[in-house]
């Protein structure tokens, strides 16, 4: 991880409002180009709604026609032999960049389990972006016994020197993008909650819904 100072630091909170789609507590991180972002988890939390200057990414995908970006960085894959973006041609993919030691990421999983094994037979790819907060969450065998605790059958991605979230532009964890089956990046939801949005956004993309 790089060494340079992180030049800002930021922290969303999402409270849990059902339908509405607002999550509870999403950690945010905003860094330079060669800057590994580090969060602190002991600040308080205060229930505050999603900011507006978060933009819906559906909109800004479409017209922007925007390719979900290749994998980069990746040290190792689990669940899995190495995959490319044109590897995932044909599926519609979904990505979850998520770290195991985050809460907000692991109340999101079985959300994430469930639909790898709802939709994965009709075309539904997920994949684990897994780029770590602190040291220990860098380790393999730790990301292993993570992914069997919370039943995590879909490959996972250890992205250990950020070059994945930098190619996504990311500065959140946990941070979920779909894309169609033309490799279009169609939607993405910060932090938890707006489940059934998301649910109903795979089956709209599938052609199920």
């Amino acid at each position: 991880m790089d060494k340079q100072l992180l030049q800002r630091r930021r922290l969303l909170t999402y409270v849990g409002l059902g339908v509405l789609g607002i999550g509870s507590a999403a950690i945010a991180a905003q860094f330079g180009a060669n800057n590994a972002p580090t969060i602190s988890k002991t600040n308080p939390v205060l229930p505050v709604n999603k900011p507006e200057t978060i933009p819906s990414s559906l909109e800004v995908a479409q017209s922007n026609g925007q390719k979900l970006p290749e994998f980069q960085g990746i040290s190792q894959w689990l669940n899995s032999s190495p995959l490319s973006v044109q590897d995932l041609k044909g599926n519609v993919v979904l990505i979850q960049i998520w770290t195991f030691g985050c809460i907000n990421c692991q109340r999101t999983l079985p959300y994430i389990t469930k639909w790898h094994e709802q939709y994965a037979a009709k075309g539904l790819k997920v994949i684990g972006v897994h780029t770590p907060e602190f040291a220990f969450e860098r380790d393999a065998n730790n990301v292993r016994n993570a992914m069997q605790k919370y039943g995590i059958n879909y490959p996972v991605a250890l992205d250990n020197e950020f070059k994945t979230w930098r190619a996504y532009s990311n500065e959140y964890w946990p941070h979920l993008y779909l894309a169609d089956r033309q490799g279009n990046l169609r939607y993405d939801h910060i932090g938890e909650g707006a489940y059934s949005q998301t649910e109903q956004t795979i089956q709209k993309l599938l052609g199920t819904a």
